[in-house]
């Protein structure tokens, strides 16, 4: 057995320090009789901050059914996307949220096998499930109402069995909006606005570009603290951090890159979601009747005291939850053109959403 008699394994907090024996040790802490001799691995995704890898495994013995290929993720390598983890928690989140969350919800997550990080990171390290052959979803495409009706109804497994849970309050990793935060993010995103405005000015119609740049004037919703009700958010809930699987019948969709949960209000993530992964004809087609299927499952779900007439009300308030993650981490991750790609076609997104549901009249 690669096991200690404690049950513990090897620390490894980067891609490099990963051998057959320490994936080995993994396999056999969560049950399976498998022996690893030797693996080939390949970078996959899109990340802005972390880094995954496919492991190919390659067994000696495997008389458990373990499986062929796992996903190893960890810091980018990239030295400001690296800080940007760390400033931002995305390190320490990610790593919590397998720890000490993830067994307590009903939302589909990946299996993990390891997870380890060296105080708020950049040093880290997750062992999950490949969930091949299900597909990233695609944020500059964006998908159908089938899909969206499926990732949608993910949300009522997070926010359904933490809603309005006062016992998460208070952990310092995972964090909630309050007044001191609320004003330093407000001066981070209007420090950040003019260079993100000239670097996409050319993709923006005006209105899109006037209400990006006033939600960093106003004391709107972006910066609000916390409020009845809240749950934990994923926050960057997004068709990029979704896996699918777009079978007949109803699609399947796991949920992936767990880096920026907090506490929150629960219909920022939907109006996040709807915003930015629908195009705008297909989304004022059918967002109602996606929100109306997401309200029902909280009820199903035992959520009490939450009508419909508040739900819509505060989706549209949810509808800039995307300005704040699309002119941020666009301004402080490593630039590339897909990710350049992927922030302008956000922009637009959500500030089209935000006009089109009268929204702008949160902004005080």
């Amino acid at each position: 057995m690669n096991v200690a008699a404690d049950g513990t394994v090897a620390r490894v907090l980067a891609s490099e320090e990963v051998d057959s024996s320490w994936l080995t040790a993994c396999l056999q802490r969560a049950g399976h009789d498998a022996v690893v001799t030797s693996f080939e691995q390949a970078p996959i995704g899109t990340g802005q901050i972390g880094k995954c890898l496919r492991y190919q495994l390659q067994y000696s013995r495997n008389d458990s059914g373990a499986p062929a290929t796992l996903v190893g993720k960890f810091a980018a390598d990239d030295a400001d996307s690296r800080m940007a983890g760390v400033q931002f928690g995305n390190f320490i989140k990610e790593v919590s949220f397998y720890q000490s969350l993830q067994s307590r919800l009903s939302i589909s997550t990946p299996r993990c096998y390891y997870a380890d990080i060296d105080g708020e990171g950049p040093g880290m390290a997750l062992l999950l499930e490949d969930l091949a052959p299900m597909v990233q979803g695609d944020q500059l495409q964006g998908t159908d109402a089938r899909v969206a009706r499926s990732a949608v109804a993910q949300l009522v497994g997070l926010h359904a069995p933490t809603w309005c849970d006062e016992s998460l309050r208070g952990i310092d990793w995972l964090g909630e909006p309050a007044a001191e935060t609320g004003s330093e993010l407000k001066a981070l995103y209007a420090s950040l606005v003019p260079g993100f405005l000239e670097r996409f000015a050319a993709e923006l119609e005006p209105d899109e570009a006037a209400i990006i740049q006033r939600v960093g004037e106003a004391d709107g919703p972006l910066f609000s603290g916390l409020s009845d009700p809240f749950s934990i958010v994923h926050v960057d809930f997004r068709l990029d951090n979704l896996m699918i699987e777009d079978a007949a019948g109803e699609p399947a969709v796991t949920v992936i890159d767990w880096q920026s949960l907090t506490l929150g209000h629960p219909l920022s993530d939907v109006a996040y979601f709807i915003g930015a992964g629908l195009r705008r004809d297909e989304r004022r087609r059918v967002e109602r009747g996606l929100v109306e299927h997401y309200h029902k499952g909280l009820l199903a779900a035992g959520v009490a005291g939450y009508d419909w007439q508040r739900c819509w009300q505060d989706y549209a308030r949810g509808s800039f939850a995307g300005f704040g993650v699309t002119v941020i981490a666009s301004m402080l991750v490593q630039r590339t053109q897909r990710g350049d790609e992927m922030f302008a076609t956000m922009a637009r997104r959500h500030a089209r959403h935000a006009l089109d549901l009268g929204a702008d009249d949160y902004l005080s």
